[in-house]
C-alpha cells in the first residue's frame, strides 16, 4: 500500500494516517487528567511530522483539561491544510463516561460549542455518534441527522459523517445528505468497508489500537511475530495492517505521549509484505 492520502470529501486532502484526540486530557473517560502542557506539545509535534486530519470531541476532557481547547492552544492560527473533524451524540454522566445520548434539540448547542472551543467559524467534518459502546444497529438516525444537514446548509459545518453505525443507518444518512465519513470500531463489517470504498467514503476506525477497553483488531501473538521480524513494534505493525486494510480507510492512533506518537507515525514508512498480511490476518 503506497498511497498515503485520502480526498475526504472528494476536496480535503488529508493524510491517511492521522491523530486521534481522545488521550490528549485524559487516560480513561474516569480520569485522572492529564498535563495540559504536554498535550500541546504532542499537538505540535503532531502536526509538524506531517498529521492534518485531527480526530477530537467535545466530550474529550476531564476537570479543567479538554482536548478541543488544546487544540486552539496548540494550533491556533491554524493551517490551511489541517482537517479538523469532531463528532457529536454522546452527553457524559456524572462519572465523565459518555453514557447518554443527545436529542435532535440539543445538537445544534453542541456544535456551536464545538466551534466556540476550537475557534473556528466552520468544522470542517462533524460525525454523529450513535449508540453507545456495543455494537451498532438498532434504531433511526434520520431526525438527528436531519439536524446536522440543516448546520451544513447554514454553513457551520462542512463534511458529514456518522460513528457506530450499520449499513441501514448509512443509507438512512445518505438520502437526507452526502457521508462523508463512517468512523466504526476497527473492520470488522467488511461490507460496510467495501461500500464506504465503491463511495469514496472515508472509513475511520476508533480504538484502531483496541482502545485499552478489548481486544484489538489483530491476533497478538500473529502481531508480535510480525513484528520481530520486520523489526517494528507491535503498534506501528498494527496501524501498517489497518493502513493496508483499504485505501479508503483512515487511521487515527490516539496517544498522549511523545514517544509514542513518534512511533506511530513511523508506521507510515513500514511497509507490509503479502506474507506479512497473511500471517497477521491468518
Amino acid at each position: 500500500m503506497t498511497i498515503k492520502t485520502f480526498s475526504l470529501g472528494g476536496e480535503l486532502t488529508v493524510n491517511r494516517l492521522g491523530f486521534g484526540a481522545m488521550r490528549l486530557a485524559m487516560g480513561t473517560f474516569a480520569g485522572p487528567a492529564r498535563d495540559p502542557e504536554t498535550g500541546v506539545a504532542v499537538l505540535r509535534l503532531a502536526v509538524e511530522l506531517g498529521v492534518n486530519h485531527i480526530d477530537t470531541a467535545g466530550f474529550y476532557g476531564r476537570d479543567a483539561v479538554w482536548a478541543n481547547e488544546l487544540i486552539r492552544t496548540a494550533l491556533t492560527p491554524y493551517r490551511d491544510d489541517l482537517v479538523i473533524a469532531t463528532k457529536v451524540g454522546p452527553l457524559p454522566g456524572p462519572n465523565g463516561v459518555p453514557s447518554g445520548q443527545a436529542t435532535a434539540d440539543q445538537l445544534r448547542g453542541l456544535v456551536e460549542a464545538d466551534l466556540r472551543r476550537l475557534g473556528l467559524d466552520r468544522l470542517d467534518l462533524v460525525h454523529l455518534r450513535v449508540g453507545g459502546m456495543t455494537g451498532p444497529g438498532g434504531e433511526s438516525i434520520a431526525e438527528r441527522f436531519e439536524v446536522l444537514a440543516g448546520l451544513r446548509a447554514k454553513g457551520l459545518i462542512r463534511h458529514l459523517g456518522v460513528s457506530n453505525v450499520d449499513a441501514a443507518q448509512l443509507a438512512e444518512a445518505r438520502a437526507i445528505a452526502p457521508v462523508a465519513a463512517v468512523q466504526n470500531r476497527h473492520t470488522g463489517d467488511m461490507g460496510l468497508l467495501a461500500e464506504c470504498e465503491e463511495a469514496g467514503i472515508a472509513y475511520v476506525p476508533y480504538f484502531p489500537l483496541g482502545g485499552g477497553v478489548g481486544s484489538g483488531p489483530l491476533d497478538a501473538e500473529r502481531l508480535a511475530e510480525v513484528a520481530a521480524r520486520l523489526g517494528a513494534t507491535t503498534a506501528q505493525v498494527a496501524i501498517a495492517s489497518l493502513l493496508a486494510t483499504s485505501p479508503t480507510v483512515l487511521a487515527i492512533p490516539g496517544t498522549g505521549s511523545l514517544a509514542h506518537l513518534e512511533e506511530n507515525l513511523a508506521a507510515n514508512d513500514l511497509r507490509l509484505s503479502d506474507e506479512d498480511l497473511h500471517d497477521l490476518r491468518g
